[in-house]
């Protein structure tokens, strides 16, 4: 280790609470005076809450140590317990076996004990750290043990110590009557920046260093910005730099070295790092696409199942005209277009596959002019020559789109939209990125429509016979 090359005889930057190590800044000195005057006072309960790494639990000891001649005390710090576990960590600590004890049993041999201590003229005090980790109902029988009291004086002072998350506890509505009882609340506020000095000059004098000055200004204003003040990041730091400073055969800490501990300490690049090697790879993808809900994905893939069965009867109605060409090279008798009878397009169930049944007489006397008019509506419903698209801009609504390509918006237009994009199930809700065809207003915009025109055609023609 460093302690031969500093010239050191013991570690000065440990990380147990060694109340030869115990600087008391100006805020130390006022929470321990504070314990000192509540307990006096018999305030019965007092409350010590700070961040973690403020050396609280050091700030206890010493507070222990001022009561030891006088006082008969007691130090829990388990308090991941229920209240029975609880008492009987409370009774070992004071010496009693409470092995086989039900809970009406130490109540009874704690009340024996504050009795005795109050006949020799001494006070009791329970020490609880780390009381922030304590059950409500824990809370509550801590609660109840300040009624060990006489029509004079309380029987126990209690001290409860922990961290912020302490006051939230006391601050609850279940916490009311506890709360009450906490005659006074301290808190351990971080070091200054000449604070941290001292605290570091303390440190190393107390291990045996003869030049305080290891540590140069600049790393000490270092420390103080980034250990923001408290103790235990302080120790960190210093550890750490001395460390460093010795393998570099360094016997001054300066700046320098200061920033490598930071950086070494840091933890975001290993969780980057961890991040990148337990994520397997994945294929580039050219384009971000946003993620779909399920609903989305339901909506898009019914969309895609009606593209292709729309697809489907377009073929099915080409075929048809093909078979009716091959019937054409028969020989047959002309038929006025005026006075010859439309043949309908075959209807075409949607999501069917079949080809539609035509007889071959049928097909014979079909004029060819018929069977175009039948499927001319299909065939040039969407010309993409005459199409216009945009991309959906966030934040860009259907209704936003309409009025800025065709200057208005109305139930017929949005019908237009739909026909030209089949996925836009709800015209309330599009995704930025997309593109939709903007219809026009010379061009038919709805293929359905004209197969329905397609399958009328036949019933209108024979009207006019």
């Amino acid at each position: 280790m460093f302690l031969e090359h500093y010239g050191l005889i013991e570690q000065p930057f440990g990380v147990t609470p060694d109340p030869r190590f115990l600087h008391l800044g100006a805020k130390h000195r006022e929470a321990v005076a504070s314990l000192l005057y509540g307990t006096e006072s018999n305030r019965g309960f007092l409350a010590l809450i700070a961040q973690p790494g403020m050396g609280k639990t050091s700030l206890l000891f010493q507070y222990l140590e001022y009561l030891r001649n006088r006082t008969r005390t007691a130090y829990i710090f388990q308090t991941d317990c229920d209240s029975r576990e609880f008492l009987r960590y409370l009774l070992t600590d004071l010496g009693v076996d409470a092995s086989g004890k039900d809970l009406a049993g130490m109540h009874e041999a704690l009340n024996q004990i504050l009795l005795e201590e109050m006949r020799a003229g001494r006070r009791f005090v329970l020490v609880i750290d780390e009381a922030q980790n304590l059950r409500e109902n824990v809370l509550e029988s801590i609660r109840l043990l300040s009624n060990f009291e006489t029509p004079w004086m309380k029987l126990m002072q209690i001290v409860l110590a922990g961290q912020p998350q302490l006051a939230d506890r006391l601050a609850s509505p279940a916490m009311a009557q506890l709360r009450q009882r906490v005659s006074m609340v301290i808190r351990i506020d971080p070091f200054t920046p000449e604070e941290v000095n001292s605290y570091i000059d303390h440190r190393l004098r107390v291990a045996g260093c003869e030049k305080p000055m290891i540590f140069t200004a600049g790393a000490r204003k270092v420390i103080a910005e980034h250990s923001e003040g408290i103790p235990r990041n302080i120790n960190n730091l210093c550890f750490n730099a001395m460390s460093l400073g010795c393998a570099l055969k360094r016997q001054t800490i300066d700046r320098d070295i200061l920033t490598d501990v930071i950086a070494d300490l840091d933890l975001e690049p290993l969780r980057e790092k961890l991040t990148l090697v337990q994520t397997p790879k994945a294929a580039p993808t050219k384009f971000a696409r946003p993620a779909l809900s399920s609903a989305q994905k339901n909506s898009i893939f019914g969309s895609w199942g009606l593209k292709l069965t729309a697809a489907a009867a377009v073929l099915l109605l080409l075929s048809w005209a093909g078979m009716h060409a091959e019937h054409r090279k028969a020989p047959v008798a002309e038929i006025p277009a005026s006075t010859a009878t439309a043949i309908s397009a075959p209807s075409v169930p949607t999501g069917s596959l079949a080809a539609p049944t035509v007889s071959a007489t049928t097909a014979a006397v079909v004029p060819t002019a018929h069977v175009e008019l039948a499927l001319s509506p299909v065939v040039e419903a969407v010309p993409d020559s005459k199409l216009d698209s945009v991309q959906v801009t966030r934040g860009q609504t259907l209704y936003q789109i309409s009025l800025k390509n065709l200057g208005t918006y109305n139930e017929a237009i949005r019908d237009k939209f739909q026909g030209l994009n089949p996925w836009l199930s709800d015209p309330n809700h599009i995704q930025p990125g997309q593109k939709i065809r903007i219809p026009s207003a010379t061009v038919s915009t709805d293929p359905q429509r004209g197969v329905e025109q397609a399958s009328s055609a036949a019933p209108a023609e024979a009207g006019k016979q």
